[in-house]
């Protein structure tokens, strides 16, 4: 391949996009130096998500190994890596928290959040943007959804931003990483572990209470289950919409052109969120334990290889995307990967898709134009949810 795939080149943190090009266009099946096998392709990465004979459970690898410092439950799979049955069984539990419905419900407390973020900034001419909206919206949201206190959100940025690293290839992971995550994790364990004690003894409507009956009632869920589950919740159910909203902000001040086209018809909203996931998505990587080989267009994943699915590179394949290169917040058509594919499609992303649109409904209605005060951006050290670490960007009345 003409450009090498290094994601520790600063270059490529700062705009990864040209080297995806390259996988796609010469390398759709790519042995990295590092290890990896990198497939790139739109259909080859459905064709992964969609076989019988690729688990998401890590440790049906042959390479796994128990992380030190994490106990036997901490290490069950959740809905983001479990197979069927038990993927199944808990994914129809915890589905039922994000209802159209529910999460319609939830769209005055996100309008308070973003309108406060946005008032604050009129009134100092700034906002970076990821520590005064794009953090604090989903996580507080996401903790009232799962009926968790909000006092500590500085704690749970620290415990959400070690554990998340930690999602990274195992190339990337310092043992000084791997330690952060097992003590960041097994903190969040406990915290848990006080709050379902005190929850069971006075439920409410939230997910966490819901979750508690249906334990009570037999259906089969654990509590290690419910452990782990709602701990991914939390950090999965806030992280990439960080990158969602920041990303969008990003992407609105790189292409004025666009959010001019929002000002003058807010009714985009909803298509501007699915273009910024698929132009800028929250998620670049995604792994999968390929349990046979697997025959793809461009030729064979092999039984067991250390696979992962460039989800940012499929979602400019040309081969299903018209103008891949162009930000176009009325696409049409636009089935990215932003959130996934198949059984394991993001259980949130219906939450997710609410946020981004109050957060760039609002900013088209406040203001008449975006600027970044630095660009590129300082981003984050993660290879897989590589989203921006800071955002300092001034508006225009």
């Amino acid at each position: 391949m003409s450009t090498e795939w290094d994601p520790f080149d600063p270059r490529f943190k700062a705009d990864p996009y040209p080297v995806y090009e390259a996988l796609v266009e010469e390398a759709p099946l790519y042995q990295s130096r590092y290890g990896p096998l990198l497939v790139s392709r739109y259909e080859d990465c459905i064709t992964v998500l969609r076989h019988p004979a690729v688990s998401c459970d890590f440790r049906k690898s042959p390479d796994w190994s128990p992380e030190p410092g994490l106990s036997e439950d901490a290490l069950l799979p959740s809905i983001l890596n479990g197979d069927p049955p038990d993927h199944t069984r808990v994914r129809r539990l915890v589905s039922g928290a994000f209802t159209p419905r529910r999460v319609e419900s939830l769209r005055p407390r996100m309008q308070q959040i973003v309108d406060r973020a946005f008032d604050r900034a009129v009134e100092r001419g700034s906002m970076e943007a990821v520590a005064e909206l794009a953090f604090p919206l989903p996580v507080l949201v996401i903790c009232d959804l799962l009926g968790v206190p909000t006092d500590d959100l500085e704690q749970f940025k620290a415990w959400s931003s070690a554990i998340v690293r930690a999602t990274d290839p195992n190339f990337a992971l310092s043992p000084e990483l791997v330690e952060q995550h097992a003590i960041a994790y097994n903190q969040l364990w406990v915290y848990f572990q006080d709050l379902i004690a005190e929850r069971r003894g006075d439920l409410g409507d939230d997910l966490l209470s819901a979750l508690l009956k249906v334990e009570q009632a037999g259906d089969r869920l654990s509590e290690p289950e419910l452990m782990v589950n709602i701990i991914l919740l939390l950090i999965a159910g806030h992280e990439t919409t960080v990158n969602l909203i920041a990303n969008g902000m990003l992407a609105f001040a790189r292409y004025p052109s666009q959010f001019e086209r929002l000002r003058n018809d807010p009714s985009l909203a909803r298509s501007a969120v699915e273009e910024v996931l698929r132009f800028y998505p929250p998620v670049h990587l995604r792994p999968r334990v390929l349990l046979e080989d697997i025959p793809l267009s461009t030729g064979t994943a092999p039984a067991y290889s250390d696979t992962f699915l460039v989800f940012a590179a499929a979602n400019r394949d040309p081969r299903q995307f018209e103008g891949p290169q162009i930000f176009d917040i009325g696409r049409a058509n636009n089935r990215h990967l932003g959130f996934g594919f198949g059984a394991h499609f993001c259980v949130g992303a219906p939450l997710s898709r609410i946020e981004g649109e109050v957060v760039f409904e609002a900013m088209a209605r406040r203001f008449s134009g975006i600027y970044l005060e630095q660009d590129p951006p300082a981003y984050k050290d993660n290879v897989s949810l590589p989203g921006v670490a800071a955002l300092e960007v001034k508006f225009a009345p």
